[in-house]
């Protein structure tokens, strides 16, 4: 494969496309899960509620379940007489076989690498340091911005690389959901798939070749601003005492 056949390949309309969408959905469910990730690890340490140990197993629910299962019933649930699709349709909501629908698998196989990243370092924060702060005359949002946040953050940004990492790869569970269609719903996992099935070797390295190079940049640049918020000067925990 010469190089200007490899770029025509990874240059293509249609690979160009499955690029756009699984990068761009891949980093925007990354932070959806690390918004909502950290706001339920912060209901389940912090609050007691009925249900609470049901919704704590079943933030595990993606590691247990296959992609292809997750796919599914992700599928029956969103499509238009769907659970949930049914009421999301007359609103001119379209999850299924939509850029909505790839969005939507990959928040859900997210979700528990920030929850499992977060939670732990949650467990672990003392409740005196949000209480000094507001005896010193701090809004509980202001304690949670100044206090708990920059201790969480490096955590966090654990738990976004790695939801992000899960995500570009992922391909079980978005095929179903997706739709598949040209241009629109075709993730680049199923790109290279598509490519092996036409024997197409030498295409499938290439795609291959430019995820992976887009990903280790990608990933690469979080764990740098990782390293750095981690070398800020924080909060003690009770672990560091």
């Amino acid at each position: 494969l010469s190089l200007a056949e490899f770029w025509d390949v990874v240059t293509a309309p249609r690979v160009v496309a499955s690029y756009k969408l699984s990068f761009g959905m891949s980093l925007l469910a990354a932070a959806i899960n690390a918004v909502f990730g950290l706001m339920l690890a912060w209901a389940l340490v912090r609050y007691s509620f009925p249900g609470k140990k049901l919704i704590d197993a079943l933030v595990d629910l993606p590691f247990a379940l296959p992609t292809a299962v997750a796919g599914i019933a992700l599928t029956a649930l969103y499509a238009k007489n769907g659970w949930i699709g049914q009421f999301l349709e007359p609103l001119g909501i379209q999850v299924a076989f939509k850029p909505l629908g790839v969005l939507v698998a990959l928040v859900f196989i997210g979700l528990p690498f920030v929850v499992r990243t977060v939670q732990p370092i949650l467990e672990d924060l003392d409740t005196e340091l949000e209480e000094a702060a507001t005896s010193l005359g701090a809004q509980r949002w202001q304690a949670f911005r100044h206090v708990i946040l920059p201790i969480v953050f490096p955590a966090l940004l654990t738990g976004f690389a790695l939801a992000f990492a899960r995500a570009v790869g992922e391909y079980g569970s978005v095929i179903f959901i997706a739709g598949n269609i040209p241009m629109v719903s075709e993730i680049t996992p199923l790109m290279i798939i598509t490519k092996l099935e036409q024997y197409d070797y030498t295409g499938a390295t290439a795609i291959a070749t430019v995820m992976l190079i887009l990903s280790f940049t990608l990933l690469l640049l979080i764990n740098g601003l990782q390293a750095w918020t981690a070398s800020v000067p924080r909060p003690r925990t009770g672990r560091d005492r």
